[in-house]
């Protein structure tokens, strides 16, 4: 089994977690935040749902720059089924970059910047290994969100205490 492989398979993973998580996300309240420094529970859903995308980005290049990439945030969704269509686009996009990533050199120092300032510089294989755990970190958020608000939360590992 090669190092991607590896990747792909905590991907898949992580990622469907994610979904079960998306899913429970009550509809009429995407403006909610927990506090005023907070996301709202719709962007936090949305953000989550768009974060396998940085697999494409860390392979297509050897760095993203917000900036003078032109990157905009995205407008707030509207529904539950924007926040998952939106998953399901950025998955199929994360697993096809994945499954060409043969050619990447992984130990090549990719750099996330804004307006050239270098955020972040970490070897390939360490960038994709820091994008997984954010996807976790975010979900962590999400299911303390969904906690304050009542929604039973599904078990990622096992079950939770909301499935015994």
């Amino acid at each position: 089994m090669n190092y991607l492989s590896i990747i792909q398979g905590e991907l898949d993973t992580i990622v469907q977690g994610n979904k079960k998580i998306l899913e429970r996300i009550p509809g009429d309240k995407l403006t909610w935040k927990p506090h005023e420094k907070s996301m709202t529970l719709g962007r936090l859903g949305q953000h989550i749902a768009e974060l396998p995308h940085w697999m494409e980005r860390i392979t297509a290049a050897d760095h993203f720059d917000f900036v003078r990439s032109g990157y905009q945030p995205p407008a707030p969704p509207a529904s539950v089924a924007e926040i998952l269509d939106l998953w399901e686009a950025k998955y199929a996009l994360a697993k096809q970059a994945l499954g060409g990533a043969a050619h990447a050199d992984l130990e090549q120092r990719w750099e996330m910047r804004r307006d050239g300032h270098v955020i972040s510089g970490l070897p390939r294989r360490v960038a994709y290994e820091t994008q997984l755990q954010h996807m976790v970190h975010h979900r962590g958020q999400l299911t303390v969100y969904l906690r304050l608000l009542d929604v039973p939360i599904p078990g990622f590992y096992g079950p939770s205490a909301d499935e015994r």
